[in-house]
């Protein structure tokens, strides 16, 4: 399949067993597809953190690295207008609101609840649905370079002015398991 020659939408639904040794195979070629079909360019690395998070959220957390349990996700890269994903799992769920923030009081110590801040942080959008077993992210294509780090007197520009998916194909309508 020649990812690059299309300008349809990347529209991707795939599960994986909640296992800690499927994250990184299935973010990597998600990220890998991301980045051919030029959909956020410049914020790959901000979408990978951000997935990688909900995904082992979702195997963690959510479904207690049971591997009997199924993570869903669908992956969605949209010509000139970003990306999307929805991550779902087979656990009890949680609300949102109940977890500590993690940027002060008893949420500083806590070995946990940074993930969904880096969630909020990275992504455009970013809501918890179906009582806390889903997790819909959005993240849009920048026509103008973005400041991503500033520190002292120096301010470093990420440049994501092409926003041009030149990839695409629909890969898979039925989810199916993650054989990477």
């Amino acid at each position: 399949m020649d990812l690059t020659s299309k300008s349809e939408p990347m529209d991707v639904e795939i599960w994986i067993p909640s296992e800690i040794s499927r994250i990184s195979p299935l973010v990597d070629r998600l990220i890998q597809m991301i980045e051919l079909s030029n959909c956020v360019p410049g914020e790959e690395v901000a979408v990978e953190l951000a997935l990688r998070e909900a995904v082992s959220n979702a195997v963690i957390h959510g479904n207690q690295m049971d591997a009997r349990k199924r993570v869903y996700v669908r992956c969605r890269c949209e010509p000139e207008e970003g990306v999307s994903f929805v991550v779902r799992d087979q656990g009890r769920g949680f609300d949102p609101r109940e977890n500590p923030d993690a940027t002060s009081g008893d949420g500083i110590k806590s070995e946990h609840g940074r993930g969904i801040l880096l969630m909020k942080f990275y992504m455009d959008e970013v809501s918890f649905e179906k009582g806390g077993t889903e997790v819909q992210m959005w993240k849009r294509a920048t026509r103008t370079p973005r400041t991503v780090l500033r520190c002292d007197d120096h301010t470093i520009h990420r440049d994501s002015a092409n926003c041009t998916v030149r990839a695409a194909a629909v890969v898979g309508r039925q989810a199916s398991p993650c054989g990477w």
